[in-house]
């Protein structure tokens, strides 16, 4: 039996998923960390990295279901690496020697590199025929497990557009970033139902299924 694929994305109220200017100081835009100042604070998250305290209710439980059941990850190299080109092989992503996932991210390339493996479990393997086959790969990594797509942008539109995204979790969050990455410019919203709608203090959730 094969999992869904699915996409848990935090936006601006204006619809940007990332602001202006991405760079190594800025990976998410100038601006863009307000984005995800919410799921920082919960108790869900900090345990991923090892840290202790942190928020409970609805946006704890948001983080918490949205690792559930998940066996793989396929990503765009926008969210693994801040460089294009060839490779720098000293960078091994964002998030240190222990990355959160603890299994195969798939990283979708145009050029090609040997994988990563990083300790807790995560190993970064580096796909360059494009998205159908990282997910057949993140798939069959999976088992009856779901897959999670992570950003950036343009990876999560590409996916949308095709159809191939089952479930996606919205985070809107009231702030104005103005310009940077929009995420549902130039999609259509047939085939998907929003099923739920929960909020905090802090962002209103939304969920999409796929019809």
């Amino acid at each position: 039996m094969t999992g869904k694929l699915r996409v848990s994305v935090s936006v601006s109220i204006d619809g940007y998923m990332a602001g202006p200017g991405q760079s190594l100081e800025n990976p998410l835009g100038i601006g863009g960390e307000r984005l995800h100042e919410w799921a920082l604070a919960t108790r869900s998250f900090r345990e991923k990295f090892g840290r202790e305290g942190g928020s409970t209710g609805v946006d704890d439980d948001v983080i918490a279901a949205a690792d559930a059941g998940v066996g793989a990850t396929v990503m765009g190299r926008n969210m693994f690496s801040p460089g294009r080109g060839e490779w720098d092989l000293s960078w091994t992503g964002w998030w240190g020697d222990t990355p959160p996932f603890g299994h195969d991210v798939f990283v979708l390339t145009h050029h090609d590199r040997e994988p990563i493996g990083m300790k807790g479990g995560t190993t970064f393997r580096f796909v360059t025929t494009g998205i159908d086959d990282a997910l057949a790969l993140a798939r069959a990594a999976a088992g009856d497990r779901d897959v999670r797509l992570g950003g950036g942008v343009s990876t999560v539109r590409e996916c949308l557009r095709a159809r191939l995204v089952d479930e996606m979790d919205l985070a809107v969050v009231p702030v104005l970033l103005g310009s940077g990455e929009r995420l549902l410019d130039g999609l259509s919203p047939d085939g998907y139902t929003c099923t739920g709608v929960s909020a905090s203090d802090t962002v209103a959730h939304l969920r999409f299924v796929r019809g």
